[in-house]
């Protein structure tokens, strides 16, 4: 079992059995059984539910995970000093433009701020569903990442960590707290059906740990996976035979391979994963099937409404996969090509429309149907992109908008988060994070706070160092402020 997420003080010598095992064991056969005590067996209950290091305020987590990068002074964020300086040049010291693009004049926002709530909480009109649940809301506006690149955005974002061969969080979180459902995955992603984000499936990658800890791709309309039916002409125990059969042949494999060398984790997520879809030819269906849902619920989420159809489905199958134990979820908006995402560059008006408009509904949606069914006392939901959007337009006669890392806005809500707030905050301008800077480390930190983990303390041993999310070497602290 891998006991390096737990207290480290848990042998006589004060030190984890893989402590001792690496600084005692020695030489290549040291290394080998280090490593197959490293490696998590999949088929040997490693997915099942685990314990965590406090209690817990939330059992799941919602990503909602905007493609392309959202503008804070479009969406949450209202910056007046726009409308003072519109059409003027920045002169200020923060580095804007993006890959040698051209960099036009200071632009106010085209949408109107408005308080909302009893909280008064600023929110655009381009969100007017949402902004119901604006006392549900906890604004963080003073994030910032450390790269203006799409893919490695994206991969910092979902990692921790801009190159590409790290876990990303969903993985941690499997990792750490398994599954409550043995029927299902951990972990689902679900991509927008213009395509993916720029870095694919290294965004919910497990990186260095067993693939068994890895996203599952689910699709949000047909079957929820490709070749997931019972070929035709097959009978149940035909096929349980079958798996049987190859499950014996590849454990005989890995069982040899292991005596000389590590273990292939590879090979034992293929055998779970042949197991879990046999399980999930019922179960994942069932889950995927929102035509069991009453009018007024496909009204509610869009799903007849074909600007809202698809995030509305994703949303619809998010709350059922959560009642039925899914840990964590990733729906994607946007995808494919520059102009599919949230990528304003040429026309941020016009772009933030069309996707807010496809999101905003479910959105709220989600939230309301969580309260109803008395999942949202458990649930946390993240909603933001790879960062944000500079407040110049570009170019002079462009109403679009740069790439922004220094300073953009995310939002959290639900289980543990005090709402009706925002914390922290960009300068004038809506340039830079200057107020409660909160860096991407911060905010992994504080969702696995509310999971009931440590991030200092959920660990994972590779290439000698006790591996973290947040990692090893930068000081990550929760966000208190949005704690309730």
């Amino acid at each position: 079992m891998n006991t390096s997420r737990f207290v480290p003080n848990e042998t006589p010598c004060g030190q984890t059995r893989r402590e001792f095992l690496w600084q005692a064991g020695g030489g290549f056969t040291g290394l080998a059984l280090i490593d197959l005590l490293s490696r998590d067996n999949a088929f040997a209950g490693e997915l099942a539910a685990k314990q965590q290091h406090f209690p817990a305020k939330a059992k799941h987590c919602i990503f909602l995970f905007m493609n392309g990068g959202p503008s804070q002074v479009d969406t949450f964020d209202p910056k007046p000093a726009l409308s003072k300086y519109n059409g003027k040049t920045y002169k200020g010291k923060v580095k804007v433009g993006s890959n040698g693009r051209p960099i036009g004049h200071l632009t106010q926002t085209t949408f109107e701020f408005k308080n909302r709530g009893k909280s008064g909480l600023p929110i655009s009109d381009i969100y007017p569903n949402l902004s119901q649940h604006a006392d549900d809301l906890c604004v963080l506006r003073s994030m910032y990442t450390d790269t203006a690149a799409h893919a490695s955005g994206c991969i910092q974002m979902n990692t921790g960590n801009v190159i590409i061969g790290k876990p990303c969080l969903g993985s941690w979180l499997s990792y750490g707290l398994g599954t409550e459902n043995e029927n299902l995955p951990s972990f689902v992603v679900m991509t927008d059906p213009r395509g993916g984000p720029i870095g694919s499936a290294s965004n919910w990658s497990a990186g260095f740990m067993p693939a068994a800890y890895q996203g599952t791709m689910f699709r949000s309309e047909g079957p929820p996976l490709l070749n997931l039916a019972t070929p035709k002409g097959t009978t149940e125990k035909q096929q349980r035979r079958g798996l049987d059969l190859l499950k014996d042949l590849n454990t005989e494999y890995v069982n040899k391979r292991a005596v000389n060398g590590p273990v292939d984790s590879e090979l034992l997520a293929r055998i779970e994963s042949y197991e879990l879809a046999y399980r999930m030819q019922t179960a994942a269906a069932d889950a995927v099937d929102v035509d069991k849902e009453d009018r007024k619920t496909r009204d509610a989420y869009g799903l007849d409404n074909k600007l809202t159809a698809d995030f509305g489905r994703k949303c619809l199958i998010t709350r059922r996969l959560i009642e039925r134990g899914v840990r964590f979820i990733q729906l994607y908006s946007g995808g494919g090509h520059i102009e599919d995402t949230w990528d304003g560059h040429t026309d941020c008006i016009s772009n933030h429309k069309l996707h807010a408009g496809e999101t905003d509904q479910p959105i709220a949606a989600l939230i309301n149907d969580l309260k109803e069914s008395g999942l949202w006392d458990e649930t946390i939901i993240v909603w933001g992109g790879e960062f944000g959007r500079t407040p110049t337009s570009e170019g002079v006669d462009k109403p679009g908008r740069d790439h922004n890392w220094h300073g953009f806005s995310m939002w959290l809500a639900g289980a543990g988060i005090k709402g009706g707030q925002a914390v922290g905050a960009t300068d004038e301008l809506g340039f830079d994070a200057v107020e409660k800077r909160m860096h991407v480390s911060d905010l992994h930190a504080t969702i696995l706070h509310l999971m009931g983990l440590d991030h200092r303390r959920l660990t994972y041993f590779h290439q000698g160092l006790d591996q973290r999310l947040t990692g090893v070497t930068r000081e990550s602290h929760v966000i208190k402020d949005a704690l309730a």
